[in-house]
């Protein structure tokens, strides 16, 4: 199990974060994701570190991509 919080800078509304959270979702390995509004940020467990370079291009191919 791997944690890693992404900051995300496009992040402006709910709808961004339930967005964000149901897309991820779709990614195999991903356990958990939560999304902030207040911090821009969006927190993902995952199965392994492998799976986060599928997050990542997710977070892309959604419009959400992340700075760090």
């Amino acid at each position: 199990m791997t944690t890693k919080t992404y900051t995300v800078p496009a992040i402006s509304c709910g709808h961004c974060v339930k967005t964000i959270e149901r897309e991820l979702k779709f990614v195999d390995g991903v356990q958990s994701v939560k999304a902030s509004e207040a911090t821009k940020t969006v927190l993902v467990e995952a199965d392994s570190e492998e799976t986060l370079p599928a997050v990542q291009a997710m977070l892309v191919e959604i419009g959400y991509p992340p700075s760090n």
